[in-house]
């Protein structure tokens, strides 16, 4: 008989800090170095070198422990972790143990069906990261890069509280995205500089007593982690209701078909051999640091998407698109200062600008064009100098290819500004009254939304230039006009 069964999931999120220099040495950690060029006696444990605190790692640490709400420990020491991996050259690993740097602290997560949930934080820790074995280089051996080895890492330990691939998908997204806005990790999982190890088991739904656990990495990706977990969580269920049992173990994750393998099986605590770390003196973070520290922080995510819907009137997709990514809200910010237009600031970038970038494989980041250009574009539409149509279509390309040029002199330039004449509106009305007898007959026969239709032909015909507002009056003025356009004899126009 098959069980109903539900998932108890814990991440360990390792994420590398963006400083100049590793944790406790002073070598570089630029990506794409040549492999083993970035190190030296201290990063590589040569007898008699002593490790150093680097405090840019710290402070990153702490900027971290406080966007997610965590209590900030005072006396911070070091251990030895103790394993036998080829990619650790001291053959030992410096981190935190019984006093990781922040403890609880937790993340509100927004699902796609719009629910909240707040995950708990067990603690996140300060240590270094490994260097990378590469087993596709040589046929016959693994090759080791130590460059990796040394760089500055935190590990954020959540409470089991995930119980699908999309919490998961969802917790790590808000993780990638917090780093990102604190300039603390560039969120890369492609190249590792954030990586994600999921803990899964699964229990009889209503239990209370947790299976055994798997944990899964090798995910380079969110998506990933979402596959991982689904498919770990079908598989243990398999298993079970096949009259099986779980094995503790470590196992990988093959993104090509989907599916977990066995790596080896899963190390106990004790295996570690913890000691203290004999050459670092313990690190004091008093609470006039901590205050530094935040005093230097960016405003989140959430503080950014409350002033959005609540002071500007934004909706809750229009703000959740801008805090998204820290440069597009960033730069909304700065377009909204000269020109308050909340919502057609907001259409511009998620719409206009997003497309450019997109179509040029260019981060918010790096648009050339600078807010006030912008601004300056939304106040040519309001005011009625420029349609929206000729400003989305012909001002802004051009605007990105002049981008030292006003807006205000492109329209004149290019000949874009607004027509107003109504008499040349009123001539192109009647043209295309006159092309679409049927749609006209339609539309009396109650199809009240063709009325697009003909001030989008009137715009057209124009090329963008007729005033809106003109063509939509003189459109509804023919609506109620018989009268008959001598140059489309024998054409009449419909009674509406």
């Amino acid at each position: 008989m098959n069980t109903t069964f539900e998932a108890v999931i814990g991440l360990e999120i390792h994420i590398q800090l963006q400083t100049k220099s590793k944790a406790f040495s002073s070598d570089s950690i630029e990506y794409g170095a040549l492999p083993n060029t970035q190190v030296s006696p201290i990063s590589l444990g040569h007898p008699g070198t002593l490790p150093m605190h680097n405090r840019a790692a710290i402070d990153n640490a702490i900027k971290m422990g406080l966007a997610l709400n965590c209590n900030i420990r005072e006396v911070n020491r070091y251990a030895r972790k103790n394993y036998f991996y080829a990619d650790l050259p001291k053959g030992y690993q410096i981190t935190q143990f019984d006093t990781p740097l922040c403890e609880n602290g937790s993340v509100e997560i927004k699902l796609s069906d719009g629910r909240v949930k707040i995950v708990r934080l067990t603690r996140i820790h300060m240590e270094e990261d490994t260097g990378k074995s590469m087993h596709d280089q040589d046929l016959y051996d693994t090759l080791v890069d130590y460059n990796r080895a040394g760089t500055a890492l935190i590990e954020v330990v959540t409470e089991p509280d995930i119980k699908t691939g999309e919490e998961a998908y969802a917790f790590v997204t808000e993780i990638r995205r917090l780093v990102r806005y604190l300039d603390i990790c560039d969120g890369n999982m492609e190249e590792g500089s954030l990586r994600c190890d999921a803990n899964i088991s699964i229990m009889p739904v209503g239990s209370t007593v947790y299976g055994t656990k798997v944990e899964v990495k090798n995910m380079n990706s969110i998506s990933n982690v979402k596959r991982a977990i689904d498919f770990e969580i079908a598989r243990q269920a398999e298993v079970l209701n096949g009259g099986g049992s779980i094995q503790g173990e470590t196992r990988g994750f093959n993104g090509l078909n989907g599916t977990t393998f066995s790596l080896r099986k899963k190390e106990a605590i004790n295996d570690y051999r913890y000691f203290p770390e004999p050459d670092l003196p313990p690190t004091l973070v008093t609470k006039d640091y901590i205050a530094q520290v935040k005093s230097g922080m960016p405003e989140l995510p959430a503080t950014l998407y409350r002033r959005f819907t609540t002071e500007y009137g934004l909706s809750d997709y229009d703000a959740s698109v801008l805090v998204d990514d820290k440069h597009s809200a960033l730069y909304f910010e700065k377009v909204v200062g000269i020109s308050p237009k909340y919502k057609q600031a907001s259409n511009w970038i998620s719409g206009p600008i997003r497309g450019y970038l997109n179509e040029n494989a260019l981060g918010m980041d790096e648009f050339h064009l600078s807010p006030k250009q912008i601004a300056e574009i939304i106040e040519l539409i309001e005011s009625n100098k420029i349609s929206h149509t000729a400003a989305t279509q012909q001002l802004f390309p051009a605007l990105t290819k002049q981008s030292d040029s006003s807006p205000t002199a492109l329209v004149e330039s290019l000949g874009l500004a607004n027509i107003t004449d109504t008499s040349f509106i009123d001539d192109l009305v009647q043209t295309v009254l006159a092309e679409f007898p049927e749609k006209v007959a339609e539309y009396k026969g109650g199809k009240v939304g063709l009325m697009g239709l003909f001030v989008g032909e009137v715009m057209k015909r124009s090329q963008g230039k007729a005033d809106p507002k003109t063509a939509n009056a003189l459109v509804k003025k023919d609506r109620k006009s018989t009268r008959l356009n001598s140059s489309h004899a024998n054409i009449s126009y419909a009674v509406f």
